[in-house]
């Protein structure tokens, strides 16, 4: 399955509303994302402020900033899966 990018980030960030370990992240997505595209999404995210480091392998949504979006039908699937 190809996801864009936009797809890739919303997943990413239903993925750190479950776990808030870049570790715990990875392992879970991995059959989803390569490792790659986790830590350039992780990096995209933090720079746009959606999402904020809290530690050294903690990561959390920035809800303060900004809102969840909202999860589209065709990845509610992978979601669930992670």
């Amino acid at each position: 399955m190809s996801l864009s990018m936009n797809d890739r980030l919303t997943l990413l960030q239903y993925a750190i509303n479950k776990y808030n370990s870049e570790k715990t992240l990875k392992e879970k997505l991995s059959g989803i994302l390569s490792t790659k595209e986790i830590e350039r999404g992780i990096d995209t995210l933090i720079a746009t402020q959606r999402v904020r480091r809290i530690g050294t392998d903690a990561i959390e949504n920035n809800v303060s900033h900004t809102e969840l979006p909202e999860l589209p039908d065709t990845l509610r699937e992978l979601a669930d899966k992670i």
